[in-house]
């Protein structure tokens, strides 16, 4: 006999109630709700510390059905602030699978609602946006009302300082040289996946990552053969620090000639430091089907997404080119600076989860690395 949990509610911005049962930590939580595509990769969505401060909906009807593995965690916690699926799987089943996912929830007192209407929520975010949205144990819908109409949105707020101790925590066993005569890549963390570090490792490159707020300084006391700019949360606007250090790096590199890869916000702080301006998409990009497309070959790439802001392609400053587009929507989805070997990418080279096609991303970096040498 299926166990039902405790009665639930979620309530939109728009005033749009929904009521549905828990399956995960008991109470209450805030945050814009976006949609995310993906069929299959929760485990990694929900520890993606570019979530943070968001509401994720899974279009996915049915989530929870092959648990939690702790393997494919991008970093150490959830990150997001509510799970909301149609229905959850109580039964998991894969050799893999370690704990449930209800109690991968719990464990990281986050709150999950299921049995709500998702295909009605995800109509209503592509009609009117991303919008903040409030969920709880406890309803008292007056009450959960005033208390999200004086919730904030993610914009203007520096969402990186709330995810950047991760560094610490995660990769502490990869902050020294491990490879001799190998090249050193700095990886300044602004919310990075384990999967960005993976990738690097793969191709032989020893990485050291450094907090978002590192400056110039610190990099360049490790003397660095390479610099990845990572993902991360927010809006890339109100990271003021980041965009102070991609800055410095343009600087930099008119006598070392250092390879420099920003990979979704990496890329969004990169564009405004070299005089981009950045605008928010409507209801974002979040799942592991955007097809994206090289402008240098005409080839079509399925790439795995989590953004909600975008460089305007028009403020573009006349040294940098664009390198992929979006097909969907046509935004930028990738540049490259002119003279020095500095690019970024808007989608994620790394995946987890998602399709692997655009990991030439981290072959290409690599390579100018060794170059560099």
């Amino acid at each position: 006999m299926r166990k039902e949990g405790k009665k639930s509610v979620l309530i939109l911005a728009d005033g749009t109630v929904f009521f549905g049962k828990s399956f995960g930590f008991g109470g209450k939580a805030a945050g814009e709700v976006v949609f995310n595509t993906a069929l299959t990769g929760y485990e990694e969505i929900l520890t993606d510390p570019s979530y943070c401060g968001q509401m994720v909906v899974m279009c996915y009807p049915h989530i929870g059905n092959y648990g939690i593995n702790f393997s494919d965690s991008q970093s150490y916690k959830v990150w997001v602030s509510a799970l909301i699926v149609r229905e959850y799987s109580r039964i998991y089943s894969n050799w893999r699978g370690k704990i449930s996912l209800g109690q991968f929830l719990k464990k990281n007192k986050v709150v999950g609602i299921e049995g709500v209407d998702t295909r009605a929520i995800v109509r209503k975010i592509r009609e009117k946006g991303s919008m903040m949205a409030i969920v709880s144990t406890e309803i008292d819908l007056p009450t959960l009302k005033r208390q999200l109409k004086k919730t904030p949105t993610i914009v203007g707020r520096d969402l990186v300082s709330a995810v950047n101790g991760s560094s610490k925590a995660v990769f502490r066993n990869y902050v020294f040289r491990r490879r001799r005569n190998s090249p050193l890549v700095i990886v300044v963390d602004f919310g990075v996946k384990m999967n960005i570090i993976r990738h690097l490792e793969k191709r032989g490159l020893n990485v050291a990552v450094l907090g978002g707020k590192s400056d110039i300084s610190d990099l360049i006391r490790f003397k660095p053969d390479g610099v990845v700019l990572s993902n991360g949360p927010g809006d890339p606007a109100a990271v003021e620090y980041g965009i102070k250090l991609a800055r410095d790096l343009f600087a930099l590199n008119l006598n070392e000639r250092l390879p420099v890869l920003g990979i979704c916000l990496g890329h969004q702080i990169m564009s405004l430091a070299a005089g981009a301006k950045i605008f928010k998409l409507k209801f974002g990009h979040h799942g592991g089907n955007h097809p994206v497309k090289n402008l240098a070959d005409g080839k079509v790439e399925i790439t795995s997404q989590n953004h909600n802001f975008c460089v305007d392609p028009l403020s573009l400053p006349e040294n940098f080119s664009v390198t992929h587009t979006n097909l969907n929507d046509g935004t930028i989805e990738g540049i490259r600076h002119k003279v020095f070997p500095v690019r970024g990418v808007q989608f994620h080279p790394e995946a987890g989860p998602g399709p692997s096609d655009g990991e030439s991303v981290f072959d290409e970096f690599a390579a100018a690395v060794f170059r560099n040498r």
